[in-house]
């Protein structure tokens, strides 16, 4: 009670805000909202042929391909693109194809993203070393 913890990622060393600070969980519903959706849009328009229960047999695979190509590459998503935000190493650096892969495994789980520490960094980022920051 009354505990000042500072700003978020201050224990990591990054800024209160701007780039390369912690983004606020609004931002990353709202990419993941907009990744999970395209992917839908594909299992659905090219996949399943417009068949919806096969299309959600697609869905969370797609995810994991779509997310572990396009993070391990650029270190961003379409929707994290759109919501100006990077996932990155604790040390500033690009994310390797391991944490990328055992990241997006842990959020496709969808427990890990639902507990965060007070940086607001959920178990998946925390498991792997990474944060996901503003750019």
């Amino acid at each position: 009670m009354g505990a000042d913890f500072g700003h978020r990622g201050e224990r990591l060393g990054l800024p209160k805000e701007g780039p390369g600070s912690i983004a606020g969980p609004g931002r990353r519903i709202g990419a993941l909202f907009v990744d999970g959706w395209l992917v839908a849009m594909i299992a659905y328009g090219l996949l399943a042929k417009g068949d919806a229960s096969e299309a959600n047999l697609w869905t969370s695979p797609l995810y994991f391909v779509m997310a572990a190509l396009l993070l391990s590459t650029t270190g961003t998503t379409l929707g994290k693109r759109l919501f100006g935000l990077r996932v990155v190493r604790l040390d500033g650096g690009r994310a390797t194809i391991p944490q990328v892969l055992l990241r997006t495994l842990l959020l496709c789980l969808v427990v890990p993203p639902l507990v965060w520490d007070r940086d607001t960094r959920g178990l998946h980022d925390k498991a792997v070393g990474t944060v996901e920051v503003r750019i």
